[in-house]
C-alpha cells in the first residue's frame, strides 16, 4: 500500500473522518499542542497516550504479546485476576489511552524493545520519508518495530497515522483470515499425522517383529555353525592320531605289509588244499570202482597229450610280477582254476624290491606283465629265469584274454624245462 499521495480535502469527509480518528482519547486536541502534521513544530517523539483514539489497540496488539501486558498490568497495581482474554484487553487499551502508570511502563517497554528502528526513524525528516520507509519495511520481519517508530515520530501526521493504522488494521483482518485458514489445515495435518503415525507403528511393530525373527534365525545358524565347526575339529583331530598311530606302526612294524600279504597267502593256500582234498577224495572213490572190460578209450594225439602235460600246473606255485590291481583277481582266478598256488608281486610298486629274490626262489612258473613292471624289475625277472632254467611267460597286456592265450601258446613241459630257454617275445 503506498503511502505517498496527496493529503485529503480538509472539508472533505475523508478530512474530517482523519481528524476525529486522529484525536487523542478525551475527543479534543491537548491544550498547548496541534495535531496536524504541517503545524505540529516539536521535534520531539509523541507518547503513547497522545496517539490517535483508536491507535492503542493495534499497539498493544501487535508490538506485545497478552501474557507481557499481564505482566505490565500487575506491575502496574492492576486487578485482572478473573478477565477473560477480550476483558483485559478493554481494561489495557483504555489505560493506555490516557498517561496512566501502565501507559508509561508500556512506553518504555516498547522504547527499550525496538530501540533500533527508533533510532533508524530519527534520521527521517519528512512525512514522506517515513511513508516511504513504511512502504519498504511493513512486510519485513520486524515491522511490529517499525509501526512503533513511525506512529511515535515527530513528523508524524494525521493522515500518514490514519494510512499506517488502516493498513495494520486490515492486516489484522487477512491475519485473522489466514489464522483460520491455518487451523483448518492444521486439523487436515493432524488427522493426516494420525493416520500416519497409526500407519508408522504398524509398520515398526512388522519391523520389530521381522527382526526378532531373523535374530532367532540367525542365532540357529550360529550355533549349527559352532556344531559343525566342533565336529570338523574333532574329525580333524582323529585323523591325526591315526596318522600318528599309522606312521607309529610303520616305525615299529616296517614288515607289515609283507606279513599282511603273507597272512593273504596262508588264507589262499588253505582254500587251495581244501580243493586238493576234495579232488583226491573224488579220485579216490574214482579209483576204487571197477573198470569194464570192454571199455575202450579212444587212441589220443601224442603231440597234445604232450601239451597237456606241459601245461599242467596242478600243485605248483606261479609268480605273477607286476600287473594292474583291478586284473590281479583276475590272474589269481585263472590260475588257481588250473590247480595252482598264485603268488604275487608287484614289480616294485609298493612291494619292496627284496622280497622278488626270493619269491622267484620259491616259483615253478613266471609270469611278467610288461606293461605293468619298473625296468629293474623286468630284468632282474628275465635274468633270474635264464640262470635257473625256469620258465618265463611275458604278458603285454594287463587281461585275462592276453593271459589265457599266452597259457594255451606255451607248449614246454613245466616239469623239465632246459636251462636257458624262454619265452620272451624280446628275445
Amino acid at each position: 500500500m503506498c503511502l505517498n499521495r496527496k493529503p485529503p480535502s480538509e472539508t472533505g469527509f475523508l478530512g474530517d473522518l482523519v481528524s476525529r480518528y486522529a484525536l487523542p482519547a478525551g475527543g479534543q486536541a491537548p491544550s498547548g499542542r496541534e495535531t496536524t502534521g504541517p503545524e505540529r513544530r516539536s521535534s520531539a517523539r509523541r507518547k503513547l497516550w497522545e496517539l490517535g483514539n483508536h491507535a492503542a489497540c493495534p499497539v498493544t496488539g501487535v508490538c506485545l504479546r497478552l501474557p507481557e501486558l499481564h505482566k505490565l498490568a500487575r506491575k502496574a497495581g492492576l486487578a485482572l485476576e478473573g478477565c477473560t482474554e477480550y476483558e483485559m484487553h478493554i481494561a489495557l487499551v483504555s489505560e493506555c489511552r490516557r498517561r496512566t502508570p501502565l501507559a508509561e511502563m508500556v512506553q518504555r517497554e516498547l522504547d527499550q524493545r525496538h530501540g533500533l528502528c527508533v533510532r533508524q526513524s530519527l534520521r527521517l525528516k519528512s512525512p514522506e520519508a517515513l511513508a516511504r520507509w513504511w512502504d519498504q519495511s511493513c512486510m519485513g520481519m520486524d515491522w511490529a518495530g517499525v509501526f512503533w517508530a513511525v506512529l511515535t515520530h515527530a513528523r508524524c501526521t494525521p493522515e500518514l497515522e490514519f494510512a499506517v493504522l488502516g493498513q495494520v488494521h486490515m492486516l489484522q483482518h487477512q491475519v485473522g483470515m489466514a489464522a483460520r485458514v491455518d487451523q483448518t489445515r492444521l486439523q487436515s495435518l493432524v488427522q493426516e499425522n494420525q493416520k500416519l503415525g497409526d500407519a508408522l507403528l504398524l509398520v515398526q511393530q512388522r519391523l520389530q517383529t521381522t527382526v526378532q525373527e531373523q535374530a532367532q534365525r540367525n542365532a540357529l545358524h550360529e550355533a549349527e555353525h559352532m556344531r559343525l565347526r566342533a565336529e570338523c575339529i574333532r574329525a580333524e583331530t582323529a585323523q591325526e592320531q591315526a596318522l600318528a598311530q599309522l606312521a607309529d606302526l610303520k616305525r615299529h612294524s616296517p614288515d607289515l605289509p609283507l606279513r599282511q600279504r603273507l597272512v593273504e597267502d596262508n588264507r589262499q593256500l588253505l582254500e587251495h588244499n581244501q580243493q586238493l582234498r576234495r579232488a583226491l577224495n573224488q579220485a579216490s572213490l574214482s579209483a576204487a570202482q571197477p573198470v569194464p572190460a570192454c571199455s575202450v578209450e579212444p587212441a589220443r594225439d601224442t603231440r597234445q597229450a604232450l601239451q597237456d602235460e606241459g601245461l599242467s600246473m596242478l600243485d605248483r606255485a606261479v609268480l605273477c610280477v607286476g600287473g594292474r590291481t583291478r586284473v590281479i583277481p583276475v590272474y589269481r582266478e585263472l590260475i588257481e582254476d588250473k590247480g595252482a598256488r598264485f603268488l604275487h608281486h608287484d614289480g616294485g610298486e609298493e612291494d619292496k624290491a627284496g622280497q622278488l629274490g626270493p619269491m622267484l626262489q620259491s616259483a615253478d612258473l613266471v609270469i611278467c606283465q610288461v606293461g605293468c613292471i619298473s625296468h629293474n624289475a623286468y630284468w632282474r625277472v628275465k635274468e633270474h629265469c635264464k640262470r635257473h632254467g625256469k620258465p618265463c611267460l611275458f604278458v603285454e597286456t594287463p587281461s585275462r584274454s592276453a593271459l589265457e592265450r599266452v597259457l594255451c601258446g606255451y607248449s614246454e613241459p613245466v616239469r623239465a624245462v632246459p636251462r636257458n630257454v624262454q619265452t620272451d617275445p624280446a628275445v
